[in-house]
């Protein structure tokens, strides 16, 4: 029997496409955890999921039914006094839902015979596993990324709280690893960095035939991305007299934002945002550039990047990157051997970094192959999912 279930605050969705991996991954090395999400993703592109993972997961009922659930599970002796008491107690103070959410999931772990809970994101799903394991003795476990350790936000059941009663935390690189147990030093042993994982076998190749050179950028349209940055760049490429695409692939609030900048720029016949793609297409457009650029910064609230999927999916596919000194990226991306790590902001550097790489074939060649050889290292998922496995207890 399966030791251990999933708990994710929306699955899948195609902003946490790491998520998905891991899970069938895992469904192809015959684990089949049962998957709760307690949101239903909604107006996400299409992608190309497994429907067989699809098929597995529970979705949690809305607030009413939710609050319905938990009365007649009272009322059939499910839940303890200690429970009853704590959501009475609780009432209607914020974040009241997770703990009716981790009495729904709680009574059919139990009922499944699992001990242990694994959640995604130092966030409501893994706030939910809390009280799941206040209420019924199910221990849980969760993957911290970065908005998450780095600009926590304000809950009572807050980042301390869930890293002082989490069996295992884990995080996606060295520097974030090194963060949490300097700020939760007491729980410093049961913090574990596993990188996020890719099939390697789904990517191709670049092939840098393309002219003019196309730069790709992926990312949510959001401040701590540096898409502006990434614009301006390409105005002094522009300036300089060099032949180039860009397409900066995603959707979100700064799409008008970005869209006017590029047209003040007079950029609109050199930078185009496409909007959100699927994982295929995603592939596709990565195989057909000359070089990957995410010029991230660190975001007026602290938010940043801590290891972007779509670097890792970069250099698997044998691009060259530029990106920033921020979060665990410099341990992606080595400076002048698989590309180019440039101060935060710092415009004419990103856009001294995008021009050595399109004047110059060969080197975008051989700083792509090291950048390959890296990715084959470090982020393969067969290896990640069986080292996650491995803590669990």
């Amino acid at each position: 029997m399966t030791q251990f279930a999933y708990l994710f605050e929306r699955f899948p969705s195609f902003g946490q496409t790491f998520c998905y991996r891991e899970v069938a991954e895992l469904a192809r090395q015959g684990i089949a955890p049962p998957i709760f999400s307690i949101r239903k993703p909604k107006d996400e592109p299409p992608q190309d999921w497994d429907e067989r993972v699809i098929e597995r997961v529970h979705y949690l009922p809305e607030e009413k039914e939710l609050l319905d659930d938990a009365r007649r599970a009272s009322k059939k002796g499910k839940l303890t006094a200690e429970v009853i008491a704590a959501l009475d107690e609780w009432g209607r103070r914020p974040d009241f839902l997770r703990l009716y959410q981790a009495a729904y999931v709680g009574v059919r772990l139990q009922k499944l015979g699992i001990r242990h809970v694994h959640a995604h994101f130092a966030g409501l799903a893994a706030r939910t596993a809390f009280w799941i394991q206040k209420f019924f003795r199910i221990g849980f476990s969760f993957t911290a990324h970065a908005n998450d350790i780095f600009a926590p936000r304000n809950f009572e059941i807050g980042l301390d709280k869930l890293v002082g009663a989490a069996r295992v935390i884990i995080t996606e690189t060295d520097y974030a690893k090194k963060f949490l147990r300097e700020h939760f030093s007491e729980s410093a042993n049961r913090i574990h960095r596993i990188y996020n994982g890719l099939d390697l076998s789904q990517f191709r190749r670049a092939d840098f035939s393309r002219t003019p050179p196309l730069i790709i950028a992926i990312g949510r349209l959001i401040t701590k991305k540096g898409f502006a940055d990434l614009i301006c760049a390409c105005r002094l490429l522009l300036e300089r007299g060099k032949s180039f695409r860009c397409e900066i692939i995603g959707e979100g609030p700064l799409e008008h934002q970005l869209s006017k900048q590029i047209a003040n720029l007079d950029l609109q016949d050199r930078v185009q945002l496409p909007g959100a793609k699927a994982q295929h297409e995603i592939r596709e457009r990565l195989a057909a550039a000359s070089a990957f650029v995410l010029p991230s910064v660190i975001d007026p609230d602290g938010g940043m990047d801590n290891l972007p999927t779509v670097i890792m999916e970069a250099m698997v596919a044998a691009l060259p990157v530029v990106s920033t000194l921020i979060g665990g990226i410099p341990e992606m991306v080595i400076e002048n051997e698989t590309g180019f790590l440039i101060p935060p902001g710092d415009v004419p550097a990103i856009g001294g970094a995008i021009e050595k790489i399109i004047s110059d074939r060969s080197l975008a060649q051989k700083l792509g192959q090291a950048g390959y050889e890296r990715a084959h290292r470090l982020f393969s998922i067969e290896k990640n999912v069986r080292d996650l496995c491995a803590l669990f207890p």
